[in-house]
């Protein structure tokens, strides 16, 4: 059975997902097996599996840090947000219900089994298993029903890394206080601090351990700091709506450049669909959230959405109407792609119910059903917008992830009639698709860049340089395991994981 470790965080975003992969890349290059595994994740970026199973895309990111194939038993609750208070709920890939949070909160024990059923899969075919926790440890408020953070910790007798976000502030009390509030078995759970994003002299913070050390002796707590990890850039997929990419207020739009504005939905979902465009130099991209923002762009992209009749309201509240959105190249991905139609029916309560009339930049109607379309997509373009310079390979890959179906009002189909609704339709400068990952294809991207530059006359110089995503990609992950081995103790983690036991 595989050796396991867990990292916890004292908040969100403190860098927990960051940390497994760098983790997973380390043991890979090690020459060991490793999988990660997130027994419950809450977000709304999300993917489908060659089985065609939804997961969440932190779980996808560490699986191809690990280099193998992501699927559904490393992340087997997830947690789509609907609302303030309530989420659909995805168990082993698949549509379970839509609960508010307190009814999750109190059933949710029942899901143990399956947690189990699916970590100890992966403990049979794996050497280690790298474990991320979720939010806080110190959510003492939840901590009877846990089943992600020491809930979880103890049900599989892991050890615990403890990292903490040194970049917002109070990096000790952060650590402290989480420690301070956790019962015995936990506290002996935790083998080592990881500190994370720091900026300056590292020796500085040499003081300050050892007066937590003398902290935690008062608690009767003994845990080294293992290690603290510098602020770098490195381009990995995030995993919610706190990423730091959403940001982009002071982004510049460059009459050199090809500009594009996404505009930024209330429950916005798979933001990572364009992680491939902010990285490529020809391009600025900005997210914005008013139409006067989107003036100087080239190309307008409104998102998917976990909640498109709600998100297609505030567009209209905003401001984002037929007759400014008529003239501009603009994209619409799954939700987005929706809202182009004439109208998005919802008579089962789908998500609110009722009715909503879209943009009707394209011609269909969309009616929301009980059953989730989740499928991985290859199929090949058959017609482009007139902002799109035809690819000399048509041919895409993506996958899809929704709940309605469109009816055509004789629209041009964007692709070969092999997948859903034609994988959406064109109409000049408008399309509209189903198909998530779409611009991971370069060739597209590509097409993109050639097309708007024609079309507004600009001379963007292509970056030559630049590799294909997938080869990208890789170099990240390297990056991230050559900063992870740099900053921490490595042989007292794996001297941690020889201890570990099943």
């Amino acid at each position: 059975m595989a050796k396991v470790i867990m990292v916890q965080g004292t908040m969100s975003n403190s860098g927990k997902s960051f940390l497994v992969a760098g983790l997973c890349r380390v043991l890979k290059r090690k020459g060991f097996k490793v999988a990660p595994f997130k027994s419950q994740n809450m977000a709304l970026n999300s993917y489908i599996t060659k089985e065609g199973m939804e997961m969440g895309r932190a779980q996808v990111m560490q699986a191809e840090a690990a280099g193998i194939s992501p699927t559904v038993e490393m992340n087997p609750i997830l947690l789509k947000p609907t609302s303030n208070t309530g989420s659909q709920v995805i168990l082993n890939g698949k549509v379970h219900s839509n609960m508010s949070a307190s009814d999750y909160y109190k059933n949710k024990r029942a899901f143990i089994p399956y947690i189990l059923e699916a970590y100890n899969k992966l403990c049979e075919e794996y050497d280690i298993i790298v474990i991320e926790g979720a939010g806080s440890p110190a959510e003492i408020n939840l901590n009877e029903n846990d089943i992600v953070n020491m809930g979880l910790a103890k049900l599989v007798n892991s050890p615990v890394l403890l990292v903490a976000d040194i970049d917002r502030g109070g990096v000790f009390a952060s650590i402290y206080g989480t420690v301070a509030l956790m019962d015995d078995d936990a506290k002996n759970r935790i083998k080592g601090i990881v500190i994370n994003k720091f900026r300056g002299d590292k020796n500085l913070l040499t003081p300050g351990f050892e007066m937590l050390d003398e902290h935690f002796k008062k608690i009767d707590a003994n845990i080294p700091v293992l290690g603290v990890i510098p602020m770098r850039k490195i381009d990995i997929d995030d995993e919610d709506s706190l990423s730091e990419r959403l940001d982009t207020e002071n982004v510049i739009f460059d009459t050199n450049k090809i500009n594009i504005a996404v505009i930024k939905l209330p429950h916005i979902s798979n933001f990572t669909d364009f992680n491939p465009l902010s990285r490529r130099k020809e391009i600025v991209m900005k997210y914005i959230t008013s139409p006067k923002e989107m003036e100087d762009a080239d190309l307008i992209i409104i998102p998917g959405t976990k909640n498109t009749l709600y998100d297609l309201r505030w567009l209209k509240s905003m401001g984002f109407n037929h007759d400014n959105l008529e003239m501009k190249n603009l994209i619409g991905i799954c939700g987005g792609f929706q809202m182009l139609g004439n109208d998005l029916i919802d008579k089962y309560g789908v998500e609110e119910g009722g009715s909503e009339i879209g943009l009707k930049l394209l011609h269909f109607s969309t009616v929301f059903s009980k059953n989730k379309t989740t499928r991985q997509t290859e199929t090949e373009i058959i017609n482009y917008p007139d902002f799109i310079d035809t690819l000399y390979d048509s041919g895409i890959i993506g996958y899809e992830i929704h709940m309605g179906s469109t009816i055509s009002h004789n629209e041009i189909p964007f692709t070969k009639s092999d997948i859903t609704d034609n994988g959406g339709f064109v109409n000049k400068n408008i399309m509209g698709t189903y198909i998530h990952g779409i611009f991971e294809n370069d060739n597209f991207v590509d097409a993109i860049i050639r097309g708007l530059s024609k079309k507004n006359s600009k001379k963007v110089t292509s970056d030559t340089k630049i590799n294909d995503f997938n080869t990208y990609k890789e170099s990240q992950y390297d990056l991230l395991a050559d900063l992870i081995e740099e900053s921490l103790d490595i042989d007292a983690i794996m001297d941690i994981l020889v201890k570990s036991e099943k």
